[in-house]
């Protein structure tokens, strides 16, 4: 798939099939997100890679929304340092979106379905991820083929008019 048309395919997958991500697949999608661009060059992330049925069923306790985790193919756990401070929170955050939005592609591309949950109960979390105490996990990456239909460009997206939102020189 080319670049426009993984963008243009790339939809939140809440039911996958039953059926698994090669292990080639999976790997060039992580090397996706370990690719991203982060500020200074810090990389502070860390992916926690779960395809375990048994652990994917607890994982998605993690959040009322991530219930869907439980279906998956698998999920990445996208796992950081602790921030020291507001500000190396924000530029985290900043990292942590771009390094989500890098896999995400990279799995439309190779015509995986995804879908992104926040994570509430950080004890559950480090206990099913077994993270080491100054890491916590940020958000979960679901993945896996759609259940409903396969990806492809979406001609009319449920987005903001262009007009709205893009404007040129000011406001």
């Amino acid at each position: 798939m080319e670049t426009w048309d993984a963008i243009r395919s790339r939809r939140n997958v809440r039911e996958f099939a039953d059926r698994p991500i090669p292990e080639e697949h999976l790997d060039q999608i992580l090397e996706a997100g370990r690719r991203a661009p982060s500020s200074q060059n810090w990389q502070p992330w860390d992916f926690v890679v779960v395809t375990d049925r048994e652990q994917l069923g607890e994982l998605s306790g993690v959040w009322r929304g991530a219930r869907y985790v439980a279906g998956s193919a698998a999920t990445i756990a996208l796992t950081a340092p602790t921030p020291a401070d507001e500000q190396e929170r924000d530029r985290l955050h900043y990292d942590l979106g771009q390094a989500t939005m890098s896999i995400m592609l990279a799995a439309a591309d190779l015509g995986v379905g995804s879908g992104h949950a926040a994570v509430a109960d950080q004890p559950l979390a480090r206990r099913i991820l077994d993270l080491p105490a100054d890491r916590f996990c940020a958000y979960l990456i679901a993945l896996g083929y759609p259940a409903d239909r396969p990806l492809r460009p979406i001609e009319r997206p449920d987005r903001r008019p262009f007009e709205d939102v893009v404007h040129r020189g000011r406001w």
